[in-house]
C-alpha cells in the first residue's frame, strides 16, 4: 500500500483518478499546493499524479519536493493532446510515466502499479537512474533473479556490473545465503585455481594446511566471476565442468565435492571475440550466455548524471563528514558533456576527490581537474604497438585512420562497429579535420573530410610502416601487406597478422609471438592451423 498524492488543478481527472487508486487499495492525498506534499514526501512508498501541466510553476515545485529523495518516487502526468507525447515529458521534465487526460480505472491502476514497483526495485538494489537503458536493466533483474540459471553481465568497466549482480543475489531465493566475488584478472594463474577449488594440504608448497575455495564458501549463494574473459585456458576448462555436473575436486584432493552455486559471470570484453580469436572456449560461452544483461555505458545516459551526482555527493559527504549543498549550474554543464570513459566508477571518483578538495560548500567548474573541464579525458588513448611509429601529422592535425586500423589487425581486439564509432567521436572532437584535402603524409591517399568517411578506404597503403627487420635495423622495403575489407572474416584476419608479423621480424617466431601477445605454442598451431609457412 503506498500514499499517492494527486493534483487537484483538474477536478473532472481528479476525481475518477481518485477513485481508482482507492480501488486499488493505495492511501490517496488531493494536494492543490506543493506545501501540501512537503514533509510527507519521504514515506516509504509514495506516488505523485499530475493533473496541471508538469511544466507549469506549481508542478515543478511539486517535482522538486519529489526530487528530494534518490531514488525518487514516481511522478506520472497527463498527456494532453498540446504535448508532443509522453517521450518528450520524460525527456525534458523528468516524468515517469503518463495516462491519457481522461484516464480509466484499468489504465490508471496498470500505471501506477508498474511505476510503484520500479521504485521498489531501485530502493531494495540500489540500482538508480530514470534513462530507457536503466529501466531495461531493472526490468531483466527483476525477471532474471527469481531463478537460478546462470548469467552473463556484459558492459564497459566502470558501469556497475558487480551492483547488478549483487541486486540478483539480493532479489532471489538465495538472498539470504552468502554471495563471494573473484576478480580472475587480480589473481595468478598459478592460484587462482586454489583460490575458486580450494586445496588440500600439501598438495603444492607451501599449503600448509586445508583450504576451502570460493565454490565451496557459496554453496547455496551466489558466486560472482568478475572479468572472466581473463581466466585461463586450464580453469576455463575446470569452470565447465563444475557449470555442468556441479561437482569440483580441490587441487590436490582425490574426492569429488557437490555445491549449489548460481554463477555470475563479467565482462568488459566481447567473448564472442574473444572466442573467435581462440582466447575462450566456445562451450563455456555458450555454458554462461544463458541469460545476458548489458549495462549501458553513461555516455548513453546522461539524464540519470545530475542524479548519480546528487546520491555521490549525500553519500560521500556524510562518509568525509563534510557538507555541500551541491553543484554549480557550470559544474553540472560540464559534466554533461564529459564523455565518462570511465563510466559511474570514473564519476563517483571525480565526486569523491571534490568532497575532500574543494574549498566552498558547492563545487564549481574551477574545482574540476583540467581533462574533466576541457573534455580531452574522454578521447581514445592507443598504445603504440613496439616498433611501429607514431601517425602522420600535418602540421597540428593528428591523423587517426592508419593507428586504428593497424591496432585492430595486430592486436585483433577492435571490431570495425567500434573502430568506426571511435574514429567518428575522434573527428567531432577535432575540427581542424573538416579542412578539404587533409594529406595522409607518406601514404599517398587523400580524404576529402567534407564527405562521409569509408572505411573501405583506410586500407594499408602499399609503401607499408616502417618496422624492424630481424636484426632490429628499421626498414621500410617489405611492408607488412595487410590488406583489410568488409566481410573479412576473423580467421582471415587472424591469418594475415600473423604472416605480417612474422615477416616483420624476419620469421623469429618467438618475436612474432611476443609482437602478437600470445604464447609461442599457440602461434605454432596457428601456424600448423592456417598452413604458414616462411
Amino acid at each position: 500500500m503506498a500514499l499517492v498524492f494527486i493534483d487537484t488543478a483538474k477536478l473532472e481527472a481528479a476525481v475518477p483518478i481518485r477513485e481508482a487508486v482507492l480501488a486499488d487499495g493505495h492511501d490517496v492525498l488531493m494536494v492543490e499546493r506543493a506545501a501540501e506534499i512537503e514533509g510527507r514526501s519521504d514515506e516509504t512508498d509514495v506516488a505523485l499524479i499530475l493533473t496541471r501541466d508538469p511544466d507549469s510553476p506549481g508542478a515543478e515545485k511539486m517535482r522538486m519536493l519529489m526530487d528530494a529523495r534518490i531514488p525518487r518516487p514516481p511522478i506520472i502526468a497527463l498527456e494532453s493532446s498540446e504535448t508532443d507525447g509522453c517521450t518528450r515529458l520524460r525527456e525534458t521534465l523528468s516524468v515517469d510515466a503518463c495516462l491519457p487526460e481522461l484516464p480509466t480505472a484499468e489504465e490508471v491502476q496498470v500505471v501506477l502499479t508498474q511505476e510503484l514497483e520500479r521504485f521498489e526495485l531501485q530502493l531494495e538494489t540500489g540500482i538508480v537512474g530514470r534513462t530507457d537503458g536503466i529501466r531495461a536493466v531493472l526490468e531483466k533483474v527483476n525477471l532474471i533473479a527469481p531463478v537460478g540459471t546462470t548469467v552473463l553481465l556484459t558492459g564497459e568497466s566502470g558501469t556497475g556490473k558487480e551492483l547488478v549482480a549483487r541486486a540478483i543475489h539480493g532479489l532471489s531465493p538465495r538472498r539470504t545465503k552468502p554471495f563471494i566475488a573473484v576478480n580472475c584478472a587480480a589473481l595468478p594463474e598459478s592460484l587462482l585455481e586454489s583460490e575458486l577449488f580450494g586445496h588440500e594440504k600439501g598438495a603444492f608448497t607451501g599449503a600448509t594446511s586445508l583450504r576451502r575455495g570460493m565454490f565451496e564458501l557459496a554453496d547455496t549463494g551466489s558466486l560472482l566471476l568478475d572479468e572472466i574473459a581473463e581466466m585461463p585456458p586450464a580453469t576455463q576448462t575446470r569452470l565447465l565442468r563444475v557449470l555442468e555436473s556441479r561437482r569440483f575436486m580441490r587441487v590436490g584432493g582425490s574426492s569429488e565435492i557437490e555445491v549449489n552455486v548460481r554463477v555470475i559471470a563479467a565482462t568488459n570484453r566481447d567473448l564472442q571475440e574473444a572466442v573467435q580469436i581462440g582466447q575462450f572456449r566456445r562451450d563455456l560461452f555458450y555454458r554462461l550466455n544463458v541469460l545476458e544483461i548489458e549495462l549501458p555505458p553513461l555516455r548513453t545516459r546522461r539524464a540519470d548524471i545530475p542524479i548519480l551526482t546528487q546520491q555521490f555527493i549525500r553519500q560521500l559527504s556524510l562518509q568525509h563528514d563534510r557538507e555541500f549543498k551541491g553543484l554549480a549550474p557550470e559544474a553540472m554543464s560540464i559534466l554533461m558533456r564529459y564523455d565518462w570513459p570511465g563510466n559511474i566508477r570514473e564519476l563517483r571518483n571525480l565526486i569523491e576527490s571534490m568532497v575532500v578538495l574543494a574549498p566552498g560548500s558547492v563545487i564549481r567548474a574551477e574545482d574540476f581537474p583540467d581533462e574533466i573541464r576541457t573534455g580531452s579525458g574522454g578521447a581514445l588513448l592507443l598504445a603504440q604497438p613496439s616498433g611501429v611509429p607514431a601517425p602522420a601529422m600535418t602540421g597540428d592535425v593528428s591523423i587517426p585512420q592508419m593507428e586504428f586500423v593497424f591496432r585492430t589487425l595486430v592486436e585483433l581486439k577492435m571490431d570495425v562497429d567500434d573502430l568506426r564509432r571511435e574514429f567518428d567521436r575522434y573527428r567531432a572532437e577535432h575540427p581542424e579535420l573538416l579542412e578539404e584535402g587533409v594529406d595522409l603524409s607518406g601514404t599517398g591517399i587523400e580524404v576529402p573530410l567534407h564527405e562521409e568517411l569509408d572505411l573501405r578506404d583506410l586500407a594499408v597503403p602499399q609503401g607499408g610502416y616502417t618496422v624492424p627487420s630481424a636484426e632490429g635495423e628499421v626498414t621500410s622495403e617489405e611492408p607488412p601487406g595487410i590488406q583489410f575489407y568488409p566481410g573479412m572474416s576473423m580467421s582471415e584476419l587472424e591469418r594475415e597478422a600473423i604472416v605480417a608479423t612474422l615477416r616483420s621480424v624476419g620469421g623469429n617466431r618467438r618475436k612474432a609471438a611476443e609482437k602478437l601477445r600470445i604464447g609461442e605454442r599457440t602461434l605454432y598451431r596457428k601456424l600448423k592451423e592456417y598452413e604458414i609457412d616462411l
